[in-house]
């Protein structure tokens, strides 16, 4: 099998059924994209595929598309490419298998720029908020999105207007590189007055879509493409949040993801800030209010600890990510609260820790809290 035919069945199947397709990317898996494809043209399927492609079983544009796409500066990424982000996606298999709504893998990624993706996001942070922000969330977020950029952190933003156009605003201004995933197609400009700086963005960092070429945005597809910035990110800083923002949707998916959440304060005074008030008080996210403050809660260590799992996968975890694991027992969920206790280690940091050694497949969590997975099997684990 070849990559071309790979790629035209992929690009197929990303048109055919909206995402996410839970029963389409399951029958992909069984059988293979280029016979699904082949069998969701003739209606051959089960009645559960069935019932998410017939609509647009006929709609077999793939080399259309697939010349729109190059014809915009882009190209379909696929899950048998080198740079397909198999580590970030990973938490988007885990939440799929324990039945969540923000969890499945996409089909393919319509992608703008020449950066490779799974090197852009080996160290990322989204930054969110409302499109009706406030001078102070303005600032905050360009700040953040300058900050990290400079400290060699990919910005992932989604284009809107408000605090997602001023953190990739501010790490373009640092000449770093930013990712902004839209909701709709990677040769569409939205919203319209921002695309020079989705222009911008695809010259200096990526513009990524699980929607094909022409695709335009609809409500669905925003909450849709909110778990992808998520997924793609080692966490998520929410800058300014109305009660019902949809940046309240990604930081959901953010905490669901295991993901590190964050949240910026506010005035009290604030429409713009009941939402990150909201994710404090409740103990979701944690406060940040410097660009420091946002790389040590989602955490070099942990970071570190992942790209050792995946390079490696004999050696401990060190340091503050050694004590947390050691902390955790064998039969009995634990709280992070008494995580910390036991290690020693500052509760944030173990909140930042957990959901990196979960992905490491050494860390799970139970209704009683989190204990050590029956996978783990490092040298010197007793």
């Amino acid at each position: 099998m070849n990559s071309d035919e790979l790629r035209l069945a992929r690009a197929y199947l990303s048109r055919v059924a909206e995402p996410p397709a839970l029963a389409l990317t399951a029958f992909v898996a069984e059988v293979g994209p280029v016979e699904a494809a082949a069998r969701v043209r003739v209606g051959e399927v089960p009645s559960a595929v069935d019932v998410q492609t017939s609509a647009r079983r006929a709609e077999d544009r793939a080399a259309f598309d697939l010349d729109l796409v190059t014809e915009a500066g882009g190209r379909l990424l696929i899950p048998e490419d080198e740079e397909w982000p198999k580590w970030p996606f990973n938490a988007l298999a885990i939440a799929a298998a324990n039945g969540l709504r923000c969890g499945l893998e996409p089909l393919a990624l319509w992608v703008r720029g020449s950066h490779d993706l799974a090197a852009l996001t080996r160290r990322a942070v989204a930054v969110v908020g409302s499109r009706a922000a406030s001078d102070y969330g303005r600032h905050v977020a360009g700040e953040f999105g300058f900050g990290l950029a400079g400290a060699g952190v990919t910005v992932v933003s989604g284009a809107a207007y408000g605090i997602d156009g001023a953190a990739h605003r501010g790490a373009l201004a640092a000449d770093g590189p930013t990712i902004a995933v839209l909701a709709c197609g990677v040769d569409t400009a939205y919203p319209a007055g921002h695309r020079v700086l989705i222009d911008h963005i695809a010259a200096q960092g990526l513009v990524v879509s699980e929607y094909p070429p022409t695709h335009s945005p609809a409500r669905h597809r925003f909450l849709t493409r909110n778990r992808l910035i998520a997924a793609l990110s080692e966490g998520t800083v929410v800058v300014e949040a109305g009660r019902r923002s949809g940046a309240k949707n990604t930081a959901a998916s953010t905490s669901a993801l295991g993901r590190v959440l964050m949240a910026v304060p506010g005035p009290v005074t604030s429409a713009s800030s009941l939402g990150c008030h909201e994710l404090l008080r409740s103990g979701e996210a944690l406060p940040v209010t410097s660009v420091a403050e946002v790389l040590e809660s989602t955490g070099r260590l942990g970071v570190d600890l992942v790209e050792a799992t995946r390079d490696t996968g004999t050696g401990p975890p060190q340091g503050d990510a050694m004590r947390v694991f050691e902390a955790l027992g064998l039969s009995f969920g634990c709280s992070p609260e008494a995580v910390s206790v036991e290690s020693g280690v500052e509760l944030k940091r173990v909140r930042a820790l957990l959901p990196q050694l979960e992905l490491a497949g050494l860390a799970e969590r139970t209704e009683s809290g989190w204990k050590r997975s029956q996978e783990a099997t490092w040298r010197g684990d007793t």
